[in-house]
Formats: C-alpha cells, sequence, structure tokens
C-alpha cells in the first residue's frame, strides 16, 4: 500500500473556525501587497529562486510522474514532489521495482528540462540506506548501484554512524561527495508522513513520528550527505495521532529537524493514525506558525481549489500550501490561483481546453512509458484513471467519466475525445 489515498474521506473542508469565511482574494491580494508578484515569501526564493508562488504539487502515488508534472507546470504550478521512493529499492537499481509498494523508478526521475525544479521525495528505515541513496538520487545514478550500496553498507553493516566521542548525538562518515549532475534534483523531501505499514517491524514514513529519535538520525544522514546547495526539506503530519506523548514527539522531531538544516517543513492536518480519513485539522498549523515565525512551513490537508489554497494561508500564516488530491485531473487550479495573485477572475476551463490538455497529458504519458512492453496499451489502461478526474469538469461529468471507465486502447481514449470533447454543443 502506497501514499495514494486509497479508501479517503470525499473532498470536504477541514477542522478551521471561520476559515471558511476568509475572503480568498484578499489574501492574494496581501501577498502581494507584502512579498511581490507572485506573493511568494523571499525566504523560499533565496533557496529555490523559481519557486515563484505558495503553493506546490505535491507527490502522489501512482499519478505524479513526470506527464502529469509538466501538465501541472504548463498551467502555473512552480514546482513539484516526485512521490515517495523507497531509498532499498533505489539501492537495489530498481530490481524488484514492480512488486514495491512505493512508485516506480521511471515514473519518478527527471523529465526533461520542462520538468524542473522538481523535489525528489524519499522514505525508508536506515540512516546510512537513506544518505546514499539521496546522493544517488542527486547524482542521477551515475556510478552505478553498486557504488551506492557499498557506501550504504561500509563494514558489513547498515549504519554510517558513530558516535561522536563525548556528545550526544551521532554523526556518519559517508564515502561519498555528492556532485549533482545538470538536470536532477532541486532537492530532497524526506518522508515522515505516508501512514504506509512497517516493514520488518522497521519504521518508515508516518511511523517515525512514534520513534522521533529515529527520524532525527535519518534526517542528520541525509543532511551531512548532501552537498550544502542542495536543499533537505521534509514532509510530516501534526502527529502520530493525538495523545500528549505523540503531541510531544512531533515538536521534538520538527525543532530538531530545523537545527540540522533542514529548509523546511510541509505539514499535513491529519495525524498519522487518520491516515486518509476524516477531516484535517488547520488550527494545530496556525498555532505552529505562530511558535516559529522564523520558520518556513508549508501545509497540507483539504485543499480542493484555488480559493482553499489562499484561505488555508490566510487562516495559518504557512508560507505556501501542498495541493495534493485536489490537482489530480485539476491542472488548472494552479492557473486559477495564479489568477487571484494577479488580480484576475479565477475562470474555470473550456471544453475545448479540457480535450488539449487530455491530449497533451496523454502525449507526456506515453513518452514516458515508451519502456513499458505496449506503451499504447499501457497509457490507455493508466489515463483511465486520470479520465475519470478530469471528467469532473465536463457539463456531462457522470457519462464522461463512465467512457474513460470503458477505454482499453488507444482508439477507445481517442474515440471518447472525439464523442464528448468535440463537440461545441456539449458545452
Amino acid at each position: 500500500m502506497g501514499c495514494d489515498g486509497n479508501n479517503a474521506t470525499p473532498p470536504s473542508f477541514a477542522i478551521a473556525a471561520g476559515a471558511q469565511e476568509i475572503d480568498p482574494r484578499r489574501v492574494a491580494e496581501s501577498l502581494v501587497e507584502r512579498f511581490g508578484a507572485g506573493g511568494m515569501d523571499p525566504r523560499v526564493r533565496q533557496i529555490l529562486p523559481s519557486f515563484d508562488a505558495p503553493f506546490y504539487q505535491a507527490g502522489l502515488a501512482g499519478y505524479s510522474d513526470a506527464a502529469m508534472r509538466i501538465i501541472a507546470r504548463r498551467h502555473g504550478c512552480p514546482i513539484c514532489v516526485t512521490e515517495a521512493l523507497l531509498d532499498r529499492t533505489l539501492l537495489a537499481g530498481g530490481r524488484g521495482f514492480a512488486k514495491a509498494d512505493l512508485g516506480d523508478i521511471h515514473d519518478n526521475i527527471p523529465g526533461g528540462v520542462e520538468d524542473q525544479p522538481l523535489i525528489g521525495q524519499i522514505m525508508g528505515s536506515e540512516p546510512s540506506e537513506m544518505a546514499a541513496a539521496a546522493v544517488m538520487m542527486i547524482e542521477q545514478g551515475k556510478r552505478g548501484a553498486k557504488h551506492y550500496r557499498k557506501a550504504a553498507y561500509k563494514e558489513g553493516t547498515p549504519d554510517f554512524f558513530r558516535e561522536k566521542r563525548g556528545g550526544s548525538r551521532a554523526t556518519h562518515t559517508p564515502q561519498l561527495e555528492a556532485e549533482p549532475e545538470s538536470t536532477t534534483f532541486a532537492a530532497i523531501d524526506v518522508n515522515l508522513a505516508c501512514p504506509v505499514k512497517k516493514i520488518s517491524k522497521k519504521a518508515r514514513g508516518g511511523h517515525w513520528l512514534r520513534e522521533p529519535d529515529g527520524a532525527i538520525r535519518i534526517l542528520e544522514a541525509v543532511r551531512e550527505a548532501l552537498p550544502a546547495e542542495i536543499p533537505v526539506t521534509m514532509k510530516i503530519r501534526r502527529s502520530y495521532d493525538d495523545t500528549p506523548e505523540m503531541v510531544e514527539n512531533f515538536f521534538r522531531l520538527f525543532d530538531a529537524a530545523y537545527d540540522i538544516g533542514i529548509a523546511w517543513a510541509t505539514v499535513h492536518g491529519r495525524t498519522v493514525e487518520q491516515k486518509y480519513i476524516g477531516p484535517s485539522r488547520w488550527d494545530p498549523l496556525k498555532h505552529l506558525v505562530e511558535r516559529n515565525p522564523e520558520r518556513i512551513i508549508f501545509g497540507s490537508g483539504d485543499v480542493w481549489d484555488s480559493e482553499q489554497i489562499f484561505r488555508m494561508i490566510g487562516y495559518t500564516g504557512l508560507a505556501g500550501v501542498s495541493v495534493a488530491r485536489g490537482c489530480i485531473g485539476n491542472p488548472w487550479v494552479f492557473r486559477q490561483a495564479r489568477s487571484l495573485l494577479e488580480g484576475r477572475e479565477p475562470m474555470p476551463p473550456t471544453l475545448q481546453e479540457q480535450r488539449e490538455v487530455l491530449e497533451q497529458h496523454f502525449e507526456l504519458a506515453l513518452a514516458v512509458n515508451q519502456s513499458m512492453r505496449d506503451p499504447e496499451l499501457h497509457t490507455a489502461k493508466n489515463m483511465r484513471k486520470f479520465g475519470i478526474r478530469f471528467a469532473a469538469h465536463h457539463p456531462n461529468g457522470e457519462e464522461v467519466k463512465r467512457a474513460f471507465i470503458q477505454v482499453k486502447s488507444l482508439e477507445e481514449w481517442g474515440e471518447v475525445l472525439r464523442i464528448w470533447y468535440g463537440q461545441e454543443e456539449n458545452q
């Protein structure tokens, strides 16, 4: 099971008293007044100059491949994140990836010049493996998987760490000095949020909120292994659950992460225990920003449209927002958010715009899937899940959704577009 939100609660408002009465246009206007065009906190732009608006596309398992990312960028998304990649699968050179519970490598490599800047997200259980895999991602694996595995398992043990003499914190001495490629990840994001199952009783993802010391060692390892100019960020949930012990764990991990040198954290408004069920809470995010005004913090959870982007920012004071399920089949959310920042009315997509995006998305997905045994068949089947979500914008949404569900070939995909997106009277 990956971090894909299966069995998730349908779209609903987050728990945030008064947030739905906030005027998103006024929030967008105030951001531009404060920070200039684009409304982005200058602290973020100092780290990644092209991150010029206060929102980005989250990594979504099974969805956010290069094709989806490029479509989002063409509609105003300033930066994207890959779905979580398992460190051990990276170190294995991708072998067995079809059976892994996290995303395919070929979906998560940078998709050329148009797919920049891109943040690579990584998840795992061992500090040494996470550090070596992070270097491998930044270097685009140019030294070969065997070299990175050797560094990860130095002296026959999966641990780079050695206690500093007389100190309580651990450090490591990786045998790698990362040399970033010209086209690589702009940053590495450590996933400490996903409610995946444990593997061999080892924590990963959101389970680290129950074991914050282990998460801190992972962050130390990744930060130390990468060049200083490569930012390290983290994705985290507001707590494992709502018990006082777990809330205390969150703050211990959160504070330590910034001390280690992460650039920012994206905090989801649900607990790990909630998984994807029930509303998120924005009030803990608001209190977190009030407690840490000097730190860059992004938020996530129940952001379904462009107006919710700015309501979340207006309510919490966050530097920006991660858009997750709200952008599946809806790249226009980013265009609409840009419109609000520019003082224009956010417009829904016309039927012609919908068709053009569906055609572009299919063409890009086909390019991504060229390594598959039957690229056209794989793409046609895989694109059904996108078509179903795109159908929500069509005036005959339910009929179009049923039509996309039946698609099994390139010809059938084209037929749905011809029937439902080819006639002006369908609008």
